[in-house]
């Protein structure tokens, strides 16, 4: 091999020494596993401290401190005074609730747990109907009921008492994990959300020059905008997060939310672009390929406008105010240019590519004209105010009402089941069983497969319940004071907390870290009860497994009937397309259609069949929906502006063809779809013949044109055979042109 090599002249590669091999071992893991072990040393150490607090302090039960910690601890600083902030209110709000559940029904258990699991319910929904940390108050309101509630309802006399020391407690834990995280070793969110945003911005300039210079597939640019679902729903979790942190975050929040809004406007039209060429190459039309020809060259001009000088793509926000002047300059050439372009080609087209053309250069146009406002808002990023900071449209997800009620419902049945089962047994520990089951059905609901999460995290309480026997009969009583303490309980700790940063074990890390403070970690009144203590981890393991089966039994969220159920919802989408106010129902369409899209996505992590499906009609709700909204709003202008310019016949086909597009998006059938499809046809032809040969001022012109290019895109839409409408092609003969195949690589630019 050697000789061969050197025959060509080729230099084999020297051996690495032992040194160098070392050294980049060592700079792996200072970069992967060191940030670990820094977390894993900052949660112990904000842990012990509150233990220590609280037991200086004489509080009942030190060890909630420490498991606040636990709780409350993020890698960022930003997450954790968010998550923090939550926590404050949600645990006031539900210590309120416990003073008034106990006062009104403390004689009468039965009405008190119905009151409670009815509570705990109505949290759960609150829980699932909402997101990131706002999510985590609804469920600390939810099971603080539960773990102050029911030990008060035995002893109504201390309520007060109790919910002022969990107050306490909990405050303790919240301040030493903000404390130490700010002090030892600081790792701050905003660097984060800025690598989030360069590497985002850095990776759409990719998709667009690839997308635009032909060399994008359309399952890449699908994974592609998949990948993008995750980012816009990480983007807004994690500026949420910010603000609490760093007040230069804070002054850029409003800018922050419209890159988010601005870039989904923008991939839906890049994509709806990329879809247009891929069905003109498919398309039978000899003319396609014309318009290919006359409008590719456009595409290429895109990506250097994006470029530095020295040819590398724009990074900073710094290098994107250039860009921003490049893309400036370009959009106000573009439209003259491409008439001239129109005027050159308009003898060797026919009607229906002339169609065609007009919608690709009204998209192109769109696609510039919104690349433009995103590159000015990142370029506004490196002054501290700016005027494009004023923006009220705030992301808006969208959560199913059956769902939530759905895991609302499941966590009031979980809770009362067992209240009856240790009201009718008179089980001494029926109240941790009950407590912690209504607890983890309101933690584990959010997750994407509940029914998993608890079954690993049941392990991991198994673990620290076997463990907590050892250090509560076997350790616990030899050591003398607080420091001995701390030392035994370090090495258990720092193993479940490292656990936790392994995503296929942090199941496992959970269940240690809340439970075997639990169990193990004495109270300032310390009792040694074997009997107590396996009495209690009996009602540990009982209702986690008790949860663990009702999330197999009550609909789990990971059912197919759930997936369709959010499918439908993505696609009932169009509905507010067709119907909802104008005003902000752009951004609301936009990120209501991605936030079910992330649902399904989490639910569907080992189908990807389903998901396949989804992304799909996420694809077509976007592509038709938003051509609805910009055709809605251009008619909206025509009427308020100028409403002779259309006859009453087409405004009549225009309604009608918004009122059957509900109808095919509710219930996709081949009957729908013709109606649909003859309702668009209609409406082109009055739009076409309200155009007519006449003179008519280039404005006027212009805006029916843009009119007659939403009405063929929605038609280029509907007739995609790559669409999940397709299936209903298969049962008419719609055209020639849906019933062929296409390659699902075919590019779009030469």
């Amino acid at each position: 091999m050697s000789s061969a090599a050197n025959a060509q002249g080729v230099t084999p590669a020297a051996p690495k020494s032992f040194g160098r091999q070392l050294h980049e071992a060592a700079g792996e893991w200072w970069q992967t596993d060191f940030p670990n072990w820094i977390y894993v040393f900052k949660m112990v150490l904000a842990g012990l401290l509150a233990l220590g607090i609280g037991y200086a302090l004489d509080l009942e039960s030190p060890r909630s401190g420490l498991i606040t910690v636990f709780i409350v601890m993020q890698p960022q600083s930003g997450m954790i005074l968010a998550k923090s902030f939550y926590r404050v209110i949600g645990t006031f709000i539900g210590s309120v609730a416990v003073v008034v559940f106990v006062g009104l029904f403390a004689q009468t258990p039965e009405l008190f747990l119905l009151a409670t699991a009815l509570w705990i319910g109505l949290c759960t929904f609150g829980s699932a109907h909402n997101r990131n940390f706002r999510s985590y108050g609804f469920v600390l309101s939810g099971y603080t009921v539960a773990l102050i509630g029911i030990p008060a309802a035995l002893n109504p006399a201390l309520t007060f008492d109790s919910v002022m020391t969990r107050a306490t407690e909990i405050t303790v834990g919240i301040v030493c994990a903000g404390v130490v995280s700010a002090l030892v070793f600081p790792q701050a969110s905003a660097p984060g959300l800025v690598r989030i945003i360069r590497g985002r911005f850095t990776a759409f300039v990719d998709l667009i020059g690839s997308t635009l210079g032909g060399t994008a597939d359309r399952k890449a640019l699908e994974a592609t905008n998949a990948r993008f679902v995750g980012d816009i729903i990480g983007l807004e979790a994690l500026r949420s997060s910010a603000i609490f942190e760093d007040p230069e975050i804070r002054l850029r929040s409003g800018r922050l939310t419209r890159m988010n809004s601005e870039f989904m406007a923008l991939s839906t039209r890049v994509h709806a672009l990329h879809q247009l060429m891929n069905r003109l190459h498919d398309s039978r039309n000899p003319s396609a390929q014309l318009v290919i020809d006359a409008i590719s060259p456009y595409f290429r001009e895109v990506q250097p406008l994006l470029t530095r000088s020295g040819g590398e793509p724009v990074m900073t926000a710094t290098d994107a105010a250039d860009a921003a002047l490049k893309l400036e300059t370009y959009k106000q050439e573009l439209p003259r240019r491409m008439r001239a372009t129109r005027s050159e080609h308009a003898q060797a087209l026919d009607d229906d590519a002339i169609l065609d053309f007009d919608t690709a250069s009204e998209l192109l146009y769109r696609v510039i004209e919104e690349l433009h406002a995103y590159t000015l808002t990142y370029a506004s990023l490196v002054q501290r105010r700016h005027e494009r900071e004023q923006w009220e449209h705030a992301y808006s997800p969208k959560t199913s009402m059956v769902t939530a009620s759905i895991a609302g419902a499941r966590a009031a049945i979980t809770l009362i089941g067992l209240s009856t089962f240790w009201i009718l047994s008179g089980w001494p520990s029926g109240d941790v069983a009950s407590l912690n089951a209504a607890a983890f059905c309101a933690i584990t609901s959010a997750a994407p497969d509940p029914a998993k999460a608890t079954r690993t995290v049941t392990m991991g309480v198994a673990l620290a319940v076997v463990l907590g026997y050892f250090y509560t009969f076997h350790i616990v009583p030899q050591l003398d004071g607080f420091w001995m303490l701390a030392a035994a309980l370090t090495p258990v700790l720092m193993l479940a907390v490292l656990l936790t940063t392994k995503p296929t074990l942090a199941g496992y890390g959970l269940g240690i870290c809340i439970f075997f403070p639990f169990v193990a970690v004495p109270d300032n009144l310390a009792h040694f009860n074997a009997a107590g203590y396996l009495n209690e981890c009996i009602a540990l393991m009982v209702s986690l497994v008790v949860t663990t089966v009702a999330f197999m039994l009550l609909l789990p969220p990971t059912t197919n009937w759930t997936v369709r159920h959010l499918e439908k919802l993505l696609r009932k989408q169009v509905v507010q397309a067709c119907f909802g106010k104008l005003a902000h129902l752009a951004l609301q369409f936009e990120s209501g259609t991605r936030d079910l899209m992330h649902q399904i996505t989490m639910v569907t992590g080992s189908r990807p069949a389903l998901r396949k499906d989804a992304f799909g009609w996420m694809f077509a709700t976007l592509e038709i929906g938003h051509a609805v909204i910009e055709l809605r709003t251009e008619l909206h202008g025509i009427r308020s502006g100028n409403p002779g310019l259309l006859p009453p016949s087409a405004y009549a086909a225009l309604d009608r063809l918004r009122e059957t597009l509900p109808a095919l998006f509710e219930q996709p059938t081949p009957a729908t779809l013709a109606a649909v499809l003859d309702a668009n046809n209609r409406a082109i032809a009055e739009v076409q013949f309200a155009i007519g040969p006449q003179y008519r001022e280039r404005s006027e012109r212009h805006r029916l044109q843009r009119t007659l290019s939403y009405l063929h895109f929605i038609r280029t839409a509907l007739l995609d055979p790559q669409s999940p409408l397709q299936p209903m092609h298969q049962h008419q003969s719609v055209g020639a042109s849906t019933s062929s195949a296409s390659n699902s690589g075919a590019n779009h630019a030469a």
